[in-house]
């Protein structure tokens, strides 16, 4: 057969190619504006291109050891997403079915965090920061109701809590004017101690916060120890202070994987808990949750009546529209996964930190602190003594491989400690470990070979806030 090709006298319309010559005219030559409006509009796929060609510039969310936020989703849940990022969450009259999910998913978490009575109460939030700042909220409005009825002063309330606690809490202090009282951690004992807290706490103690898995260390704080402190000041001067839960890592750790932990509104004194569905939630950024174990500790006069919609509807919240499709995602993930589903996530992030821990413990200049026996997180310190490295130069070289793993001073007492965090979320595999243990042992061979020379260190910050979530 024949493999000449007869030349087509003429060229019809349909015989030429489509060609879209993005980046050969369908653009300025001079470009668009960065910080002002371009004078007119261009066309879908230019803004499209410019738009992704510049985010090429981040870093690889999944190789983030650094955030709490999940990078991973299933396809099903990014379609769900998809198609109801149109729903305003607060619009009760047009989706009234949005706001059905989302007091199921309220529910669920009263039932998970074992509410004796069932009668919880609470919302989601734009995320856990929002959700402790209502949380402090109601604390206060209930200590300046009571203040107020024995006749007391109402203008000097502290709040006592751990140094380790997130940034939003101080934060929560600063914008409501509320006094924080820390307890210092130390070597040792990296959690919040019981009796540092009894020391700290008065008659214009609105309450307690206690964490559920620090984001510096990934540690719990003895709860129950600390309830047990308080019912003690209770019995001997009379003090009643409510403890509140930041339980936004471990809130969906705990529960799966030590059960028998009491930590939760099995203890009568947890006046309310916050959760942040965007970690180990494991859906995407943003939501948050919190639940009062008693609708009472919800003081009435914080929430709002709304008709602005249609309908009127109870709000207490920091934000009024907000994207219902978190909120939808948070449900798809607990009728896709049940109790079961989510321990098996849980677990097999915590048996990928044991796996680092184990092998990291065996480097050379390390330091484990945390081990991710509790939150799946592994934290390390350059081991006292060695002067070959720091934990910023680790970071600095690990980063160059693509990893980016943060590298902070611990809060005080101890911010002469320099740390290096991993967070193991979901999707993060054995084999990506591996991966990561390789790079790790060549970086600090590396780094140990070159000596001290080049060692950088970074001032302690002011803030405690290492960008983990808010």
């Amino acid at each position: 057969m024949s493999n000449l090709v007869r030349r087509v006298s003429r060229t019809r319309r349909d015989d030429l190619l489509d060609v879209n010559p993005l980046y050969a005219g369908l653009m300025s030559a001079d470009g668009v504006p960065m910080y002002e409006l371009p004078a007119g509009p261009i066309s879908p796929d230019s803004a499209l291109a410019i738009v992704r060609d510049e985010l090429m510039l981040d870093g690889n969310a999944r190789l983030n050891l650094a955030t709490f936020c999940s990078t991973w989703m299933e396809p099903q849940a990014r379609e769900l997403i998809a198609e109801t990022l149109d729903r305003n969450l607060m619009d009760h009259d047009q989706y009234p079915q949005t706001a059905q999910l989302e007091k199921r998913c309220v529910n669920i978490l009263d039932n998970l965090w074992k509410d004796p009575d069932g009668q919880g109460i609470g919302c989601s939030t734009a995320g856990s920061s929002e959700a402790a700042m209502l949380a402090g909220l109601a604390m206060k409005f209930a200590w300046r109701t009571r203040q107020k009825a024995a006749g007391r002063a109402t203008d000097r309330p502290n709040l006592v809590m751990g140094t380790t606690v997130h940034t939003c809490w101080p934060k929560f202090g600063r914008y409501w004017d509320v006094e924080i009282r820390q307890v210092p951690i130390e070597e040792g004992c990296l959690t919040l101690d019981p009796q540092g807290v009894i020391e700290r706490c008065d008659e214009n103690t609105i309450g307690v916060v206690a964490v559920l898995g620090s984001t510096q260390l990934g540690l719990y704080d003895p709860i129950a120890d600390i309830v047990a402190a308080l019912d003690r000041l209770s019995d001997e001067r009379g003090l009643d202070v409510p403890l509140h839960v930041d339980a936004a890592v471990g809130g969906f750790i705990a529960p799966f994987l030590e059960p028998d932990l009491v930590w939760d509104f099995r203890l009568p004194r947890v006046q309310s808990i916050n959760t942040s569905g965007h970690k180990f939630g494991l859906v995407y950024p943003g939501v948050g949750w919190v639940v009062w174990q008693e609708p009472d500790d919800l003081p009435e006069e914080l929430v709002f009546k709304c008709e602005l919609l249609g309908g009127s509807i109870d709000t207490f919240a920091l934000n009024f529209s907000r994207p219902g499709a978190p909120v939808i995602a948070q449900y798809y993930n607990f009728l896709r996964l049940g109790f079961a589903g989510y321990r098996a996530v849980q677990q097999t992030s915590r048996s990928v930190a044991r796996f680092i821990a184990e092998a990291v413990a065996a480097i050379p200049g390390l330091q484990l602190l945390a081990d991710g026996s509790q939150l799946p997180v592994v934290a390390v310190r350059v081991r006292e003594g060695f002067d070959g490295f720091t934990v910023f130069d680790l970071a600095d070289r690990l980063r160059s491989r693509g990893w980016q793993l943060p590298a902070y001073y611990l809060p005080p007492d101890l911010e002469h400690i320099g740390v290096l965090r991993m967070v193991i979320r979901n999707g993060f595999s054995h084999a990506t470990a591996s991966l990561l243990i390789a790079d790790l042992r060549r970086e600090v061979d590396a780094l140990t070979q070159a000596g001290a020379g080049g060692r950088r260190t970074a001032p302690p910050p002011t803030e405690q806030c290492d960008g983990s979530s808010l």
